[in-house]
């Protein structure tokens, strides 16, 4: 009976590296002059340092797409993990388990498996949220998510109205007042910053709280943060409502003239922004020739058809005047 030596994991590896040694080497040399390569990733190429042959060209950039030319620079622009929003009360920086009951590769949980995935989804939703500020800011973010989705405003609407409630809290604006009512109020007024305004019966359409709570409380919060927020403008509303009654182009520029009309004229003065942009669009439709009732428009537009025939027969007086 012989020996034979034993081999080991370390031998294994030893060896097998003698093997590819050569070819590594072959693959650092120049193929013309047998020196060495080096890489330019400016210039996305693999040359020769000695004659300057360029063995490889086109090569990927596996670098950030962006340049930085000095450390402070380079820090700010670094990018890890997703970037924050002010739309979640922790900014999207906690970790979230998702609902799906499977792992990676699309299978399915034993029964086991998903108990336990229930309770760490309980503890992570506990610890997400260390005091009742904390609680208090994740509730009003979600309303605002809710009423944003449900009027179809924009992201940056939501981001400006979380802003806006996260300095109510700062400011201790709450007391005596609902979470709902001013989340409410904050996505009210960040809409109406942002030029894409709500009316107060469509924003009281999607809330938990009364018509009269939401412009109190919304009087309330742009006066004690000192918020810049201008009348809307009766045309804000008008590719909206134009838009929800599948009207043309034509229609909607016409409805823009009368009320340029009422403002040169100041007959827009004292009146409700909603009910002229309604009337416009009515009575642009009638001047195009565009099939369109006053109680479609009033549903668009969630306002009486008595406000639209009132402010419509305005409108057109004041264009009859400026061509007289």
């Amino acid at each position: 009976m012989t020996d034979s030596p034993i081999r080991t994991r370390s031998t294994e590896r030893r060896q097998t590296e003698r093997e590819e040694s050569p070819a590594r080497d072959e693959r650092e040399r120049c193929p013309e002059c047998e020196g060495r390569l080096v890489s330019d990733a400016e210039h996305a190429e693999t040359v020769c340092e000695d004659c300057g042959l360029v063995v490889d060209e086109q090569e990927i950039d596996r670098g950030p797409e962006w340049r930085a030319f000095d450390a402070a620079e380079k820090d700010q622009k670094s990018r890890v993990g997703a970037p924050t929003t002010n739309m979640m009360h922790d900014q999207g920086l906690s970790t979230n388990i998702g609902w799906q009951d499977k792992d990676a590769y699309g299978k399915s949980l034993s029964s086991r498996q998903r108990q336990k995935m229930q309770r760490l989804r309980t503890w992570n939703e506990r610890f997400r949220t260390r005091d009742s500020k904390e609680r208090n800011l994740k509730q009003a973010l979600g309303e605002i998510d809710r009423m944003a989705s449900a009027l179809g405003l924009p992201e940056n609407v939501r981001e400006t109205a979380s802003v806006i409630y996260r300095r109510a809290l700062e400011d201790d604006l709450l007391p005596g007042r609902s979470i709902e009512g001013v989340a409410t109020a904050s996505l009210y007024a960040a809409a109406r910053q942002a030029g894409t305004p709500r009316s107060l019966d469509e924003i009281t359409a999607v809330s938990r709280v009364e018509k009269d709570e939401i412009a109190r409380t919304y009087r309330y919060v742009i006066r004690e943060l000192g918020l810049e927020v201008k009348p809307a403008d009766p045309e804000s509303y008008v590719p909206r409502f134009a838009s929800d009654l599948e009207l043309s182009e034509e229609t909607e520029r016409r409805a823009r003239q009368l009320l340029k009309t009422a403002k040169d004229t100041g007959i827009h003065s004292g009146k409700s922004p909603v009910g002229l942009a309604a009337a416009a669009v009515y009575a642009g439709a009638l001047l195009t020739n565009e099939k369109v009732t006053q109680n479609d428009v009033s549903e668009v537009a969630s306002i009486s058809e008595v406000t639209i025939r009132n402010r419509y027969h305005e409108l057109l007086e004041a264009e009859e005047q400026t061509v007289a």
